[in-house]
């Protein structure tokens, strides 16, 4: 590996987190650090912290299982025990390089099973595409339901109107949108002769065939049901953890999922972890329910470290299984 792609992996993995770090720091610089430490030696139950794992580690198997279902109706032969390991070791690399844990899981499938990396990234696509609609979904319904808590939440963090404000009255966006979309025209109907292009075509029909998995699925019901149980489990893994927290345990269901569904969001931005995104999304959210903001930095700090070092410990065993259980096929 040359200098210039240590540097840029160097980037990869430290701008992210440097960038989650300084909007932790943002975040605790004015509170308490002596209350919060408090909180956390010995207002923490953690035997309800080391409960709640099993719910993440249950959902990310049975989001294996689920992507199985969509390499199946490839017609491709396939251990599903490697689709489960992968997923597990998705995020193990996820907590080094943002987003790349999805395209790794893609190569190891490709490498032990022999089946097209393009096509599986068609899979992860809908993979990932089912996951945002139960997201929005659920934000939609908490949205219909609980208006007052959206008001309040914005009105106490107005920086993020003002984010996307500007962020969607700049003319910039728009232009590079239009400039992308006319290249890509250009391209395929005026290049369409060149062998790259070709090759582009062929990688996109095998994405484009990965996709429709999801249409000739013998198993639809199956797969609808394994997103239930997989978003089941993940708000299991988030509330069980109320109970271990004095502050929290009496705020309900109802709260706990408002809040889930605001760590959700956070987690979406491409950082290690979610690492300062989830932290302020629940701080915001539990502050707007009479949470003391130092019990909330206490919650947020326990709860994401906890979750944090078990992902990474799972996702660590299933990129250590794949290889032992593959090695007759290296």
């Amino acid at each position: 590996m040359d200098l210039k792609s240590v540097f840029r992996t160097i980037i990869k993995i430290f701008l992210p987190l440097a960038l989650g770090c300084l909007l932790l720091w943002f975040l605790y610089r004015n509170m308490d650090i002596t209350e919060i430490w408090r909180v956390i030696k010995s207002g923490v139950d953690y035997k309800i912290i080391l409960f709640s794992l099993l719910f993440g580690l249950g959902a990310n198997v049975v989001r294996g299982f689920r992507w199985g279902l969509l390499i199946r109706s490839l017609g491709e032969k396939f251990r599903m025990r490697n689709a489960v390991y992968a997923v597990l070791g998705n995020y193990a690399v996820n907590l080094v390089l943002p987003r790349v844990g999805e395209v790794w899981r893609c190569g190891m499938v490709t490498k032990y099973d022999n089946i097209s990396f393009t096509k599986l990234l068609g899979t992860l696509l809908i993979d990932r595409v089912s996951d945002t609609i139960m997201v929005g979904l659920i934000t939609l319904s908490i949205v219909m339901f609980h208006i007052d808590f959206f008001l309040d939440f914005f009105h106490k963090n107005p920086e993020l109107i003002e984010g996307f404000r500007s962020m969607f009255n700049s003319i910039w966006i728009y232009a590079i949108a239009v400039f992308f979309i006319a290249a890509v025209w250009f391209v395929f109907k005026y290049l369409s002769n060149f062998t790259l292009v070709q090759k582009a075509k062929g990688m996109l029909q095998n994405v484009w065939t990965g996709i429709k998995s999801v249409w000739i699925m013998e198993r639809k019901g199956l797969f609808l049901l394994q997103t239930l149980l997989i978003w089941l489990g993940y708000f299991l893994y988030f509330y069980i953890t109320f109970y271990a927290f004095d502050f929290t345990r009496d705020l309900g269901v109802s709260v706990g999922l408002i809040a889930f569904t605001m760590s959700s969001i956070g987690v979406a931005v491409p950082v290690q972890g979610g690492i300062g995104p989830w932290h302020f999304m629940v701080i915001s959210t539990l502050a707007c329910f009479g949470v003391n903001e130092n019990d909330a930095a206490a919650f947020a700090l326990v709860v994401h470290t906890v979750q944090t070092v078990w992902t990474g410990l799972c996702g660590l065993f299933g990129v250590a299984a794949l290889p032992i259980l593959n090695r007759n096929k290296q």
